[in-house]
């Protein structure tokens, strides 16, 4: 009678943007990779070749991995979040941008 009831990941904008944002082209499974420089590298060539991005190559491959990590909050475990973090620190290198540390 209600109808098939909505999960949250469906209800949620960050849900929305997950499944339906085309700015960059990621490859599968980016965010699980054990190596952070293959992680940034692979960030770095999909927001440099992207076409449909709104920001610089930079701004828009961190926006994607900070928002990444902030969406998984306390579910990412310690040694991929340890992974994403050193990703940042990678992405910044490539980009020849100086860390917050």
């Amino acid at each position: 009678m209600w109808g098939k009831a909505k999960s949250s990941s469906d209800t949620r904008w960050s849900g929305r943007v997950t499944k339906e944002s085309n700015a960059l082209d990621l490859e599968e499974g980016v965010f699980t990779w054990s190596d952070p420089k293959k992680i940034a590298l692979s960030l770095k060539q999909s927001a440099d070749s992207s076409t449909r991005r709104k920001a610089s190559p930079f701004r828009s491959a961190m926006s994607m991995l900070v928002f990444y990590i902030n969406r998984a909050g306390k579910n990412l475990d310690k040694d991929q979040s340890r992974i994403l973090e050193q990703a940042k620190e990678e992405l910044r290198a490539l980009y020849e941008k100086r860390g917050h540390k």
